[in-house]
Formats: C-alpha cells, sequence, structure tokens
C-alpha cells in the first residue's frame, strides 16, 4: 500500500498571511519562551530567523507584527487544510501540529497514477499559497519521515522509497536525541545502518519503543491509521495582528472564507441558507450577525454582497481582533430551474430569491412582509401583510387576487366623481360578511377612469359608485 504525507513547516504563518492585506514583516511568536516560532520572507529579509528573541526581532522590524501561536488554533487550522484534502482522498488522518496523512493507492488510481495525484495537490497547495513537503512511502511512518526531512520524490517504486528511507539521517528518522547520540558514538549515522542490525541486537541495546519505531518505518509491526472525516458544517476561525477599526477592513478577510465556503458546498453539493458571522474584541463580548438569505445560495459573491449590507449597517461597538464563520445548516442542492426547456434562459426564482436577500439585509429581516390570502369573499379582508419573509418562503408569495383583480386596494373604498369613461368587464358580484355584521353586496367592473386610470370601481346596494383599487 503506498501512504503520502504532507508536511507543513510553516503552516499558521501561511494561515494567517493569506488572510491579511498588510504585506509587512509578520512573526508566530513561541509565548513561553519569548522567541520566534515561525517568521515570514519579509522578516527574514531584515534579519529576523525563528528562535531569536523577540526584544531582538522588534529591534530589527519595530513595526513587526506578531501573533502567539497556541496548540488549539494549530489544530483548527490543521482541519481546515484536511478539509480540502477529504475531496482528493477518503482515508485522511491528522497528525497534529503540522501534518495530514493519506493512503495514495486509491489516490493515485483515481487521479492517473502518482504523478497526477501529485500534479493535483501541489497546485491546489499552490492555489491556497500553503508552503508544503510531499512525500510518498510503503508505510505511513516512511511517509511521514521523508516529509518532514523534505526528501520526497514523486514516486511508488520501492526501490527508490527504500533508498530515500535509508539515506534519513538518525535525526531525521524521529529517534529520540539522546538515542541518535548513543548511535553516533557507535558509528550509526543513517538509519539503513540502523535497519542492518539483528532486531534482537537492537532490542537488547536500545529502548523497546526504539524498535517499535523502526518495525513500523518498515512495515514489519502494525500500525493502524485512524481515520478522520469532516464534520456535517464549515467553520472557519480568523485572527488579525492588528485590530482592525472600520467594518471596511472585514470584506478583505471575509472574502476569501466565503470562497473557501463556496468550494466546500460546491464539493458538497449543497447550499445554505443561514451563516453566522462573529466577531471577537479585545475588552467587549462577541458580536454575532446573522446572514441570512431567502433561498439556498452557494455563492461567494452573493455571500459578500449580504455581508457588505449588513456590515455597512452595524456599528462596532471595538476594535476586532479576530472572526469566525460558521455554517451549521447544509441544505441538499435541487435542480436550478430555468425559462425554457434546457434551462438556457434566466432563473427568475434565483434572481428573486437575490432580491429578497439583499433587501433584508439592508432594510432588516422584519421589513418585508408576505402577502397572505384569507378564506374571505371581501377584498379588504381577503389578504393580510403582516408575515414577515422568511428564508426558503420567498417563492411562495402570493397574490390573493385574481388577474382581473388589481395589486393596488384603498384602505377605503372612495367615491366616483365622474362616471368612467369605458367599462371594460363585469359585473362581479360579491356578497359576504353576514356572519360578523359586516355584510357587503357590491357589483364590481373593470373600467377606465376619465383621468385614463384602469380602475376596479363597484356599485352598492344604495346605488352610490366607489372605486376600490387601480391596476398597473
Amino acid at each position: 500500500m503506498l501512504w503520502l504525507y504532507i508536511h507543513f513547516p510553516n503552516l499558521l504563518m501561511d494561515h494567517v498571511r493569506s488572510t491579511r492585506d498588510d504585506p509587512g514583516a509578520l512573526v508566530i511568536s513561541d509565548a513561553r519562551k519569548q522567541s520566534v516560532f515561525q517568521a515570514c520572507p519579509e522578516a527574514r529579509a531584515l534579519g529576523i530567523r525563528p528562535g531569536m528573541r523577540l526584544k531582538t526581532a522588534i529591534s530589527l522590524a519595530p513595526d513587526l507584527a506578531i501573533m502567539a501561536a497556541a496548540p488549539e488554533r494549530e489544530q483548527q487550522v490543521l482541519e481546515q487544510q484536511a478539509r480540502w484534502l477529504y475531496r482528493y482522498a477518503a482515508h485522511i488522518c491528522l497528525r497534529p501540529p503540522d501534518g495530514v496523512l493519506a493512503e495514495a493507492s486509491s489516490m493515485s488510481r483515481l487521479h492517473g497514477g502518482v504523478d497526477g495525484l501529485w500534479r493535483k495537490l501541489t497546485q491546489a497547495l499552490e492555489q491556497r499559497q500553503l508552503t508544503a513537503w510531499l512525500a510518498t512511502g510503503q508505510t505511513p511512518r516512511a511517509a511521514r519521515q521523508l516529509a518532514r526531512a523534505d526528501r520526497g520524490q514523486c514516486t511508488d517504486s520501492p526501490e527508490t522509497l527504500n533508498g530515500l528511507l535509508h539515506g534519513l539521517s538518525i535525526a531525521q528518522a524521529g529517534l529520540p536525541e539522546r538515542i541518535a547520540e548513543r548511535l553516533a558514538r557507535v558509528g550509526l549515522l543513517s538509519l539503513g545502518d540502523l535497519m542492518q542490525l539483528p532486531a534482537e541486537e537492537i532490542a537488547r541495546r536500545l529502548e523497546p519503543e526504539t524498535l517499535q519505531l523502526l518495525q513500523k518505518i518498515q512495515g514489519t509491526r502494525p500500525d493502524p491509521q485512524p481515520a478522520w472525516s469532516p464534520p456535517h458544517r464549515f467553520c472557519q476561525r480568523l485572527d488579525f495582528t492588528r485590530d482592525v477599526e472600520q467594518t471596511s477592513g472585514l470584506l478583505f478577510p471575509l472574502q476569501r472564507v466565503l470562497g473557501e465556503l463556496e468550494e466546500d458546498l460546491q464539493w458538497r453539493q449543497q447550499d445554505t441558507d443561514s451563516l453566522l458571522l462573529t466577531l471577537r474584541h479585545r475588552d467587549q463580548p462577541e458580536t454575532r450577525i446573522r446572514l441570512r438569505t431567502a433561498g439556498p445560495e452557494h455563492r461567494a459573491a452573493n455571500f459578500l454582497a449580504l455581508a457588505r449590507l449588513r456590515l455597512e449597517q452595524q456599528a462596532l461597538v471595538a476594535p476586532v481582533e479576530g472572526m469566525a464563520l460558521r455554517v451549521s445548516r447544509l441544505i441538499p442542492r435541487g435542480q436550478p430551474m430555468g425559462d425554457d426547456l434546457l434551462g438556457d434562459g434566466p432563473d427568475t426564482q434565483e434572481a428573486w430569491q437575490v432580491l429578497i436577500s439583499r433587501l433584508q439585509a439592508r432594510l432588516g429581516d422584519q421589513a418585508l412582509k408576505v402577502l397572505a390570502s384569507h378564506e374571505d369573499h371581501r377584498p379588504e379582508r381577503a389578504w393580510s401583510h403582516g408575515r414577515p419573509v422568511r428564508p426558503g418562503t420567498a417563492s411562495g408569495t402570493t397574490c390573493p387576487s385574481a388577474r382581473s383583480r388589481p395589486l393596488w386596494l384603498f384602505n377605503s373604498p372612495e367615491p366616483v366623481i365622474h362616471l368612467p369613461e369605458a367599462w371594460l368587464s363585469g359585473p362581479e358580484r360579491i356578497s359576504g360578511g353576514w356572519w360578523d355584521g359586516e355584510r357587503v353586496q357590491r357589483d364590481y367592473y373593470v373600467a377606465q377612469l376619465t383621468s385614463g386610470q384602469l380602475a376596479w370601481v363597484f356599485r352598492d346596494v344604495s346605488g352610490g359608485w366607489f372605486v376600490h383599487g387601480l391596476f398597473g
């Protein structure tokens, strides 16, 4: 079986740089040691190196941006990388804090061999601006040690893989430092030298754990790899190197996250109608912004347009030090409906949902109402508009009136001063309301008034003429 390991030597650094628009120097710090853990190319150009004291680094770059490393943060970022890698492989294993293992035998057959798989992964890593070292191996441990030593090659040849493995130094094999020193004193400098010794000698002269590690590298000892599967949700968190004081400064990092969301939804063939954007402040409670669409959606551009409208209305209570986007509601994607048989015409339903979503983002969720019909013959009581639009109901908004009735009804009928010039249709007799004491008896006509307007007029039992509504 062939395995593939991806090692991310600067995972947290690459993740932070991909969501910031400031090209200045940046380092990831080890808070416990007060030293530089990772440094970006701009920081390295100024002489800053990993292991350097933070005070020294700041003296070299007074405007240096610093972010503290955190194990839980690294775990989240690693899971984000495993999430997109899951699109290429079904068996994924996380190796915190900076590695992902994947079963490559079935992957290579699916992608046209090891060369095709290697090429696709390399392109995906470049698009995500990630520094990564790839390696294949006949065992999970062998692939891991080759990748961490940056000795991997695009091959599935057993002879080549064994040669690369034997060429690793004892330190690159992952053995403890004290074991490496003991082996160096007796002249064993490479992993190949150590593998030539009998297993009994290794167990007697070294620790049992050393023999177990060697056997797992060689594949003579079971090394089960528990599979990881992505959760049924989308969640990404961003930490800013500098606090953001204007909502417009949130759009650039949010655009990239929404792009990741679109890719994830496309791969799942699912949509969503609800996003939760959480803004983290240094000394204030979190600000939660719920983004709702009028119907299922997956495109980042539409999500970003809604977010821009909502953020324009949002006043920040304090500068933002980070934010998170979470999507828990995933909807199976339906077939989009077009105007013609081939689906080439414009999707009016989709355009309607986009319009409703943007109006709600601008005016508020309660600003738009749905027309609802009531079982009553009296026109003024046959409809209501008190129910707000909810996700998934925008397409169900119905007009209770037939085509021969106007959408614009007056609050109360107005007397007709001059009789209409032309009578177009009618009469339509409406008689009802005897059950609640507000009975009406009317004969309705569609007529053209002297002003040229097309109106809905009626005559009541007293013989008076009234205008009840106008047609568009």
